[in-house]
C-alpha cells in the first residue's frame, strides 16, 4: 500500500478512536524494541501516524526535498512562548537522534496527560527529522552532490552539511542545499533554544569509563558570552538527564569554525547546544532513549524556567572526553 493511502487509513482509524492507546499502553510502547534506522518511507508514515493519532497536537510539515528529491521533514508540537529546535542526522549515518525525536513526539504529543498539556502550553518544539535522507540511504557522513568540489566535504560525493550553517551566508547561496532548509526553518521559527543530535565514536575518560554521550556549546569567539552562558545551562541540563537516565556523558572537543551549526546558530544568538550519542552496538536502544530523556529534560527546563538558574559553571566541570577505546576505531570525521 502507498503512503497516501496508508495514511488515509490512519486517519479513518483515529477518527474512530480505534487507535488511541491509553497511559499504560503508551508507556509499553517505548519500552518496545525502536527502529534504530526507520527507512524513508517508514519515517514519513511514522510522522503522519503521530500527528494523526495526536489529534491536531503534533503538525508535520515537508520544508523542501534534498538533492535527490527525498522529502526533508519537520514536525511541530505545543503551542508556548519558549521555541526550542532540535535537528537530527545532518550526517547520514549518525541515525539514531531520528527514532528519539519520534519517541519524543510520541510522549509529549500523543495522549493528553496533565504535565504534556502544562508542557505545551509553556514550549513550542520544532524538529528537523533527519535532515539529510540521501546520506541516510547511503549511510554516510555527507548529502549527496556529484557536483560537489566542496571545501568540507569530498570532491564528487556531497558536503558536509554541518559545515555549512556560516550566518553571513545565505540560504539561496549555500552550496549545501539541505543546511539552507535548517537555515530557514531556523530563520522563520526563531528558536530560543537549538539543539543539533549527532554520533561520534566510542571513547573513554581519563579513568578508562566508557562515555556514552558527549555534548558542547558554541566555541566561536564571536558568541555574546551571555549566548554562551545560557548554553552551557542546556548543557548542563543535558548531561544529568542523560547521566540520570544511566548513560555517561562528557564534553565534546569541538572547533570554532562559524560554520559548524553549534557556532552558527550560537552567532545568531540561539543558545546552541551539540549532543554526540556514542555509537555502541549494544546499547544502542538505551542510546535512543538516552537522547529522548534528554529532548525531554531541555523541553521541561525550558518550560518551568529551572534551565536559567543552572551555573553555567558546572558546564565546564564535565568531565573531558578522553581516548578512543581499546579496540575500537577512532572517529574518522572532522570535529562536529
Amino acid at each position: 500500500m502507498s503512503l497516501k493511502p496508508r495514511i488515509a487509513l490512519l486517519s479513518v482509524f483515529v477518527s474512530a478512536g480505534l487507535l488511541v492507546a491509553p497511559a499504560a499502553q503508551a508507556a509499553e510502547t517505548r519500552a518496545a524494541t525502536v527502529d534504530p534506522r526507520p527507512s524513508t518511507a517508514k519515517l514519513a508514515f511514522e510522522l503522519h501516524k503521530l500527528a494523526a493519532l495526536s489529534h491536531g497536537k503534533i503538525r508535520v510539515d515537508k520544508i523542501g526535498r534534498s538533492n535527490e528529491g527525498r522529502p526533508v521533514w519537520a514536525a511541530r508540537v505545543g503551542h508556548g512562548k519558549t521555541r526550542i529546535q532540535y535537528v537530527t542526522q545532518q550526517h547520514g549515518d549518525e541515525p539514531l537522534g531520528t527514532p528519539a525525536a519520534l519517541e519524543f513526539l510520541r510522549e509529549v504529543g500523543v495522549g493528553n496527560s496533565a504535565w504534556a498539556r502544562k508542557l505545551l502550553a509553556k514550549v513550542t518544539v520544532d524538529i528537523v527529522v533527519r535532515a539529510n535522507p540521501d546520506g541516510h540511504e547511503r549511510d554516510w557522513r555527507y548529502n549527496y552532490d556529484p557536483d560537489a568540489t566542496p571545501e568540507y566535504g569530498e570532491k564528487g560525493k556531497g558536503y558536509d552539511i554541518n559545515r555549512y550553517h556560516d550566518p553571513a551566508v545565505a540560504p539561496k547561496d549555500n552550496p549545501a542545499t539541505e543546511a539552507g532548509l535548517i537555515q530557514r526553518r531556523n530563520a522563520a521559527f526563531k528558536p530560543d533554544i537549538m539543539v543539533d543530535y549527532h554520533m561520534q565514536g566510542r571513547y573513554q575518560d581519563a579513568s578508562g569509563k566508557e562515555i556514552t554521550a558527549s555534548t558542547l556549546w558554541p566555541t566561536n569567539p564571536g558568541v555574546k558570552p551571555s549566548d554562551v552562558d545560557f548554553a552551557k545551562q542546556i548543557a548542563v541540563v543535558v548531561q544529568r538527564s542523560i547521566d540520570g537516565n544511566g548513560g555517561y556523558v562528557s564534553q565534546y572537543p569541538g572547533g570554532s569554525y562559524q560554520g559548524i551549526a553549534r557556532n552558527g546558530y550560537g552567532l545568531l544568538g540561539n543558545g546552541s547546544v551539540l549532543i554526540e550519542l556514542s555509537l555502541i552496538p549494544e546499547r544502542e536502544q538505551q542510546q535512543i532513549q538516552d537522547a529522548r530523556a534528554s529532548m525531554l529534560a531541555i523541553a521541561r527546563a525550558a518550560a518551568d524556567g529551572s534551565v536559567r538558574t543552572v551555573d553555567p559553571a558546572d558546564a565546564d566541570a564535565i568531565p573531558p572526553r578522553g581516548p578512543a577505546l581499546p579496540g575500537t576505531v577512532e572517529e574518522a570525521h572532522e570535529a562536529a
